[in-house]
């Protein structure tokens, strides 16, 4: 739609209907944010209830009941640096809040600044734990889960073959990057209605003169 085919009554419903937009989008980051970041904290939870007592002994991580069970140590690093990340996009949802970028009217570099450090966050982080999460996906299947249910049935101990928490990832990592993505289109939109609004004042000025 062109410059000129907008009047300022056009303008005012325009600009309403894109701060609701852009009120519900910052929400949706520090949700999307804190997802990420539960997801975090719970994706070993079946690793650690599964194989954690598999490796009688703490000094020898590889003297282990079940084959395989050593994924579970694997994915410790991984997991600590995920949470790391994931606590740092919260604060980056957080920072859109903090730049008013849900209520101001009109964008400076602040706010383009604030949404470009979550987007591109969000994109990282989404191929970081994609790549690491196939990898550590690969090894839980590889674990000798015959083994895993003796141990389980005279322990007392969780047994499961369940893929759920490295599979849920794709679900995660859609929203998060939905979310991006409509933040950057909503900053596309937002810098049109104000190159709008300006070309209206220009125009006026000239009609005025």
């Amino acid at each position: 739609m062109g410059y000129a085919t907008h009047n300022p009554h056009t303008m005012v419903i325009m600009y309403k209907k894109q701060l609701t937009v852009q009120r519900i989008l910052c929400l949706a980051a520090v949700i999307a944010s804190a997802i990420v970041f539960l997801y975090a904290l719970g994706i070993m939870t079946d690793l650690y209830d599964a194989l954690y007592d598999t490796m009688r002994n703490p000094k020898n991580v590889f003297q282990t009941d079940v084959d395989g069970s050593i994924v579970y140590y694997n994915m410790q690093e991984f997991n600590k640096v995920f949470l790391n990340y994931s606590i740092v996009l919260v604060v980056l949802g957080a920072f859109l809040f903090v730049t008013n970028t849900h209520i101001r009217r009109r964008y400076y570099v602040g706010n383009y600044v604030a949404i470009g450090l979550f987007t591109a966050a969000s994109v990282y982080l989404t191929i970081f734990a994609h790549r690491y999460i196939q990898i550590f996906k690969q090894q839980w299947l590889q674990v000798d889960f015959a083994a895993l249910k003796a141990h389980s049935e005279m322990w007392g101990t969780l047994y499961t073959e369940s893929t759920f928490w490295f599979d849920i990832h794709y679900l995660v990592f859609a929203i998060l990057l939905i979310v991006a993505c409509a933040l950057v289109a909503n900053a596309v939109w937002k810098r049109n209605l104000m190159k709008e609004e300006d070309q209206l004042v220009e125009e006026g000025r000239r009609v005025l003169q």
